[in-house]
């Protein structure tokens, strides 16, 4: 069983148990707490309300165990990470469900009150508790039976990395599926166990083609700076990179570190939002972006028209962008240029640039050529917030002379950005370098409250005319 079938499984499981424990919540009111309220025996009937709350409930539930974070990482979940995140989940939904359902009962003493959400919340707890556990339990069984393993890989090639490798070997989950060479003078003394998957410039492949679940850093304690590299390169969520202890020390406040008891490696953490924060954020963007959509369609229309009557070519123009962790997408705009603009290459707009239609101008300075980039939002290829998306051509040209441009690789690009409202549009690939510092401190400060900020600031600057 692959790890998207262990998730529906648990979305099976947990929507059957919020159906379960709603019913059940329901009998306990109906049996128990009402007849006493009322002084005489309710009948128990399924109505229209009950039917009405079974519709809705569970997927409020799903909702915010998805928001949580407790459907990522599946097959790293322990009983305790279940007990903490059911704990957690089930009171917030519990307090939802009070003020929006239960509050405005009939009652004639406020412990009615305590009974219903004390009920509802015991009653949920257990029902979605112990399901969980049975299946993180027989997944955890498999794991230990190696029926389940992780695709792992060595970043190392050395005496550390052969010496990890035959630590390792027959008494791990890790499935080792090979290592990468990670300095071309290496002494390399795994060449003789397993195949060589490539360099770290070719992590963002290698992830893709072996499917990689598991980075195992073993290179000389003393090359820190290589170690980093080789986290910033195979910084993907679904990841997990695990060092050698003998690179805790020299690590130590450059990267979060969770020791791990009774194992030879220790766990890296390069979350830069927590998981809720992160999960909230992609929801809050697809739904803005339809409800943008949607409100803006009659505009849409009239600049669809617009472009279509003043200048020859099409409506919407499109080219490919690089986004979170290199991949390519298509961005789509609304052709603000004359056709064949760049027909002798990438070329980037300057202020006067004669390639701009009048009316692109005017598109240009309120960003209403961007309003097509929702649909990038809704594809899952952009957020609202984040680092402006830019071709290859460009990313090549800056990586040369700031390679850390690369760390803006680790989060989805946006339609707006701190490096947008503080420093605008870039004419040249020094501007882009110096609009590049803004969005490494909003990589360093992401939250959902930054991102609200920044949104604020994008709007009152449009409304100024002042163009970003």
């Amino acid at each position: 069983m692959n790890e998207k079938k262990h998730i529906i499984l648990f979305l099976v499981g947990d929507y059957l148990a919020a159906l379960a424990s709603w019913t059940l919540f329901y009998i306990f009111r109906k049996v128990y707490i009402e007849p006493e309220k009322f002084g005489y025996k309710v009948p128990l009937i399924f109505g229209s309300h009950f039917l009405y709350a079974i519709l809705v409930i569970p997927f409020l539930w799903l909702l915010i165990y998805y928001v949580s974070g407790f459907y990522r990482g599946i097959y790293k979940k322990t009983g305790l990470d279940n007990f903490f995140n059911t704990f957690v989940s089930t009171f917030i939904g519990v307090i939802i469900i009070f003020f929006t359902l239960i509050l405005d009962d009939t009652i004639s003493s406020y412990r009615f009150y305590y009974f219903s959400a004390g009920g509802l919340y015991c009653i949920h707890f257990a029902v979605t508790f112990i399901p969980r556990q049975l299946i993180i339990s027989f997944t955890n069984c498999r794991i230990k039976r190696n029926i389940i393993g992780f695709p792992a890989l060595i970043a190392g090639c050395g005496t550390e990395a052969f010496n990890l490798y035959s630590q390792i070997k027959g008494k791990s989950d890790n499935l080792i599926v090979g290592y990468i060479k990670t300095q071309p003078q290496a002494l390399d003394v795994l060449a003789d166990l397993l195949p060589c998957l490539g360099k770290i410039d070719t992590a963002s492949q290698i992830v893709r083609e072996y499917k990689i679940k598991e980075v195992l850093i073993a290179v000389d304690p003393s090359d820190s700076k290589l170690a980093e590299k080789i986290i910033g390169a195979f910084d993907y969520p679904e990841i997990t990179i695990k060092i050698i202890p003998s690179l805790y020390q020299k690590l130590r406040g450059k990267v979060k570190l969770t020791y791990i008891f009774d194992s030879e490696l220790i766990r890296v953490i390069s979350q830069m939002m927590p998981v809720w924060q992160e999960n909230l954020k992609g929801l809050v963007d697809i739904v803005i972006s339809a409800i943008m959509l949607l409100a803006l369609s009659p505009l849409c229309l009239l600049l669809a028209l617009g472009i279509k009557c003043t200048s020859p070519g099409s409506v919407i123009y499109s080219h490919e962008r690089i986004g979170r962790y290199g991949k390519v997408f298509k961005i789509y705009k609304f052709r603000s240029m004359y056709e064949d603009a760049e027909e002798n290459g990438p070329e980037l707009a300057t202020k006067e640039d004669k390639r701009i239609t009048p009316l692109g101008r005017f598109m240009r300075k309120l960003k209403l050529d961007e309003i097509p980039n929702f649909f990038n939002v809704l594809k899952g290829d952009m957020a609202i917030v984040g680092p402006r998306p830019e071709r290859k051509y460009y990313i090549d040209q800056i990586v040369l002379r700031e390679p850390t441009y690369l760390q803006l690789l680790k989060v989805k690009p946006g339609i707006t950005s701190l490096g947008q409202v503080k420093f605008g549009y870039a004419e040249n690939v020094d501007e882009m370098i110096r609009r590049f510092k803004y969005d490494i401190l909003y990589m360093e400060n992401m939250s959902i409250w930054v991102d609200m900020k920044i949104v604020i600031y994008t709007f009152f600057t449009i409304l100024k005319g002042k163009g970003i």
